[in-house]
């Protein structure tokens, strides 16, 4: 593929609610761009996007996506982003490096969950948008009540840029409302211009009028233009047209089949003449490298070089690839660059285009465009390598806190390290799990973004690491605590022959306010202990906290004050003093009124109508505490606090009560008491785990 320079290049992705026809529109686009010469199929295994085992075994994108596809003097880089919520991470990272979302609805189903969410980092990112109604030809469609839904969701902002010729399964063409021109489409998607059928004029003159209308009013200068003459010449209207979508003022509404590649070279078309390229949203704010500072860089190629690497990617045959966006300047094979994320150097070797797993080999990259690199030194993805003196670094992506937690260990005894390597590896590529190592419970815990999250993971371990793992339900960190105080002496006395042991020590024990953790006071006058043992009677009391004895959990919450005491001008130690506090600390604990604390997270659901019920009564039965309710659209924001121990497996459960329509986020709250009726069953199921 020829270098395209800054100004031709378009970074678009496609995002949406899984099923919306993300995909099947980016093999669409490939296929009308003749990067492929038959159009792919999800359904048939043959996406050019969708190309892994894993993706064509569940007919759903896992992984972002990119098909580098040329068209009419431009190159149009389609980033093809997952719409599972399980893979949120892949479409954080996609829309980070576009220019413009697409955000595809379906026709049949209108704005979904995942459209809303997708929808909020698009907001989040600034992104110009459009939105393409997909599926137009399916049955029952009303392509007018789509576009209300839109409007009355996302403002007046949403504009419609065409109109179908027949609705549903009478679905015949498009008429371009900005050319005013009808088309209807070949098997192949070719485009063949009609007249605008006579039933259809009056209503498309009067679409029309409104986008003149919105176009005018997006901008002061032709405001004032369209007041004094009613109207814009063509050249007003088009140069208005496209900066209002670069500047978020109109988001255009368009539509069409993907299956039928109907619709798709219009798309195409619109992407050239009215998105914005990258070096229209120049320049780029980045940090300076080490500093809380942030700096603009403009996005030319004529600039030093510096690039950002947004993904990277194992592959067992070929190693690490990293997908890169140039900001500025040009990358070629062979140049020395600094990686100043890590303050590396790294000798570039070669580069490639990418659309799916085809790869062809190029010999430069220029500011704005995409690209992969192969065996890099020790880059990975979020890096920013570039020209020494450009001492620039990308901001630190945000991604969302994993939701389901799941244990996890080797099936074979000695994998220990080669699981290590490779959930360590994994991690690089999928910032968007995390792995909690806990000595205390000898369990390692790995939490993801769901259950489809969790199988891909455990198959890459073992197609790429050769690790096979079992799973299990991970163990609780509760936490023990005190509700009343209690002055406790023990003396501990030892004499065998020789020098003995002697330590006293008095104790008070005390609640401490919740969450604020252990404090140890010294309170000792008159040198009955010496100064010297103190440090040992409080290494000796936060030992024993290390398990309380109700459940043998950590203790928390507790404020320990050493009062009085005695010692001996030979025999005291520091391991009688360190002793003689363990003792009292455990036998005044129970004394104390000791009770059992579980962690409690904050949960929120975001549910359509339908299910607002059904998800209350289940987290109710979880023990939860429902906190409140935000309509959102035609959904519901759900707000609880839910126990830890009542979470495991909740995805699974929200999607098979939902239709896989709900998604949540958690996140760690506070410790609260364990009710008195289930204290008992609790205290056993933690003793039982620990001997096995």
């Amino acid at each position: 593929m020829k270098v395209f320079d800054t100004e031709q290049i378009r970074n678009i992705a496609l995002s949406g609610q899984r099923g919306c026809g993300k995909t099947s529109l980016a093999d669409a686009i490939a296929f009308s761009a003749g990067i492929t010469n038959r159009q792919g199929k999800v359904d048939e295994g043959t996406s050019l996007s969708d190309f892994t085992d894993a993706e064509i075994n569940r007919k759903t994108s896992i992984g972002l996506s990119i098909l580098a596809c040329p068209w009419k003097n431009s190159k149009i880089n389609v980033l093809d982003l997952p719409g599972h919520p399980d893979f949120i991470g892949e479409m954080i990272v996609g829309l980070n490096v576009a220019e413009l979302a697409v955000v595809v609805i379906n026709a049949t189903a209108g704005i979904e969950v995942g459209t809303e969410i997708q929808y909020r980092y698009v907001e989040k990112y600034k992104l110009p948008r459009v939105f393409y109604i997909n599926k137009v030809e399916k049955e029952h469609v009303k392509t007018l009540e789509i576009v209300k839904q839109i409007q009355e969701r996302y403002g007046i902002h949403a504009i419609p840029l065409q109109m179908t010729i027949g609705d549903g399964l009478e679905f015949k063409g498009i008429v371009d409302l900005v050319k005013m021109k009808g088309y209807s489409f070949d098997p192949k998607g070719t485009p063949s211009e009609m007249e605008i059928p006579a039933a259809m004029k009056e209503a498309a003159t009067a679409a029309r009028q409104k986008l003149v209308e919105a176009v005018a009013e997006a901008d002061d200068a032709l405001l004032e233009k369209f007041f004094d003459k009613g109207e814009l010449t063509a050249a007003e209207f088009l140069d208005g047209l496209k900066k209002a979508v670069k500047k978020r003022s109109l988001y255009p509404v368009l539509l069409g089949s993907a299956d039928k590649n109907a619709g798709t070279q219009l798309l195409m078309d619109f992407v050239t003449e009215f998105a914005p390229s990258p070096k229209d949203l120049s320049p780029v704010n980045m940090m300076l490298a080490g500093k809380d500072e942030v700096g603009a860089v403009n996005v030319e190629a004529s600039g030093k070089p510096l690039a950002y690497i947004f993904k990277s990617l194992a592959e067992a045959h070929i190693g690490e690839i990293s997908l890169f966006k140039v900001i500025a300047g040009k990358i070629s094979q062979g140049l020395d660059l600094h990686n100043h994320t890590q303050n590396s150097s790294e000798r570039i070797g070669q580069i490639y285009s990418v659309s799916g797993k085809e790869r062809s080999e190029i010999e430069a990259v220029v500011a704005g465009d995409i690209g992969a690199f192969v065996k890099l030194k020790s880059s990975k993805m979020g890096d920013t390598l570039g020209d020494k003196e450009l001492r620039f670094v990308m901001p630190k992506v945000e991604f969302p806190e994993p939701v389901m937690d799941i244990g996890v260990k080797p099936r074979s005894k000695g994998d220990e390290e080669k699981l290590g390597t490779g959930l360590s590896k994994l991690r690089d590529e999928d910032p968007t799990f995390r792995l909690v190592i806990d000595p205390a419970l000898r369990q390692t815990v790995m939490f993801t973004q769901g259950s489809t999250h969790t199988e891909i993971l455990i198959e890459k371990l073992k197609r790429k690491f050769g690790v096979e793992v079992d799973l299990f339900k991970p163990r609780i960190p509760y936490r023990e605590t005190i509700k009343t105080k209690v002055e406790i002496q023990h003396k501990y006395k030892k004499q065998s022959g020789g020098r003995g042991q002697y330590g006293d020590v008095h104790l008070r024990l005390e609640p401490n306010k919740r969450g604020t953790g252990f404090e140890f006071l010294d309170e000792i006058s008159g040198g009955v202990i010496p100064g010297k043992y103190i440090p040992s009677v409080e290494k000796g009391v936060v030992e024993a906290m290390l398990e309380g004895g109700l459940s043998g959990s950590p203790v928390v919450d507790i404020k320990v004050a050493v009062f009085y005491g005695s010692y001996h001008e030979v025999d005291s130690s520091d391991m009688a003093f360190k002793i003689a506090a363990s003792m009292a600390f455990k036998e005044g604990f129970l004394k104390c009124n000791p009770v059992l604390l579980e962690p409690i997270d904050i949960v929120e659901v975001l549910v359509p109508d339908d299910f607002t019920g059904d998800v209350m009564g289940n987290l109710s039965g979880r023990r939860g505490r429902i906190m409140g309710m935000d309509p959102e659209g035609r959904y519901q924001r759900i707000k609880a606090t839910v126990p830890q121990a009542e979470l495991y497996n909740y995805s699974v459960d929200l999607r098979s009560m939902t239709s896989g329509q709900g998604v949540y986020t958690r996140s760690f709250s506070h410790y609260e008491e364990v009710p008195r009726e289930i204290t008992e069953k609790v205290i056993e199921e933690i003793k039982r785990s620990k001997e096995e």
